[in-house]
């Protein structure tokens, strides 16, 4: 059983219990589980059950709701069954403890992000990592009676299209620098361990830019690799980018990865030109780079260091 299948039956078991000790404000909040926890990827399995792996679910209630009812609504959490289905909850302060229970919508999104509602400024996406979106946007809704999380949700789950194009710009630079210019270097001057750094720098930039050219987030690195094997546009880059950070730099091998590296790069390539994002016609990213800083249209973002966003 998944940890979201092991949430919802636990909720849809409690609900009774919740709703008669608190009905006015169960009526108003919504349930499910989100955030952080691979169980909230949908990536839990036997050994993710070594911890945080419990019974449990969030209540996310309105932001207005009076104190006092939401304190009677956290003690009802508190007193609800310590064994479900053969898992036991974890000990648990009175207000639910920190991955479930009892959250205002606000406290939950500035928790996550820092901001508690999308931001409307496009500069001000370039400060929220892209693993605190996902923890922020994953997981499953079970109930949203008044709607208020999933409008939140919703959101914070689509990045302005200025701000995206920023990061990726900033993104596909590092990658440049990084595996294009740097690898090779590093291992001309003897500088094996600073290869293999550029090499993770290239891996790790270029896993953000493609959740980026998916629309999507990508969450915390140790997750990053099998959620990027899932992605319908580059995720077949998934193997090479394990191939370039699981074998040796020495014995002929780098000219090889640097192959890779320009495999790699082209793959962005085409797939920037058939999205309209890039004008520039050769395989250098780091030309790419600014040509997609080039069609960001909000001449202050624009305007800002080509790695603001990273």
């Amino acid at each position: 059983m998944t940890g979201i299948e092991l949430s919802k039956r636990y909720y849809e078991f409690c609900k009774p219990a919740l709703e008669e000790q608190a009905p006015a404000l169960m009526a108003q909040t919504a349930a499910g589980l989100v955030g952080d926890g691979s169980e909230c990827f949908g990536y839990d399995d036997e050994i993710s059950r070594d911890h945080d792996f419990e019974p449990g679910f969030c209540l996310f209630v309105p932001d207005g709701a009076d104190e006092r009812e939401v304190f009677q609504l956290e003690r009802a959490y508190a007193r609800l069954p310590k064994e479900f289905e053969g898992f036991r909850r974890l000990a648990v302060d009175p207000a639910g403890g920190s991955r479930h229970g009892v959250k205002r919508v606000s406290d939950f999104y500035s928790e996550k992000t820092g901001f508690a509602r999308p931001p409307e400024d496009a500069r001000d996406w370039l400060a929220i990592p892209q693993y605190a979106l996902a923890a922020a946007v994953n997981g499953e809704v079970f109930t949203d009676p008044r709607g208020d999380f999933s409008a939140r949700r919703a959101g914070f789950a689509s990045m302005p299209e200025d701000a995206r194009k920023k990061r990726l710009a900033g993104h596909l630079f590092m990658m440049s620098q990084a595996g294009q210019y740097n690898y090779l270097r590093c291992v001309s001057h003897g500088e094996t361990s600073a290869a293999q750094l550029a090499l993770f720098a290239f891996s790790d930039h270029a896993m953000q830019a493609a959740f980026l050219l998916n629309g999507r987030y990508m969450p915390f690195y140790k997750w990053s690799f099998r959620a990027l094997r899932g992605l319908p546009t580059l995720g077949g880059i998934a193997d090479l980018l394990d191939y370039l950070l699981t074998t040796d730099n020495m014995g002929g091998m780098p000219a090889t990865k640097a192959d890779l590296i320009e495999d790699c790069a082209l793959q962005f390539v085409t797939t920037l030109q058939d999205a309209g994002l890039t004008d520039a016609v050769c395989t250098d990213l780091g030309k790419h780079a600014a040509s997609v800083n080039d069609h960001v249209r909000d001449a202050r973002l624009r305007n800002l260091d080509l790695l603001a966003g990273v």
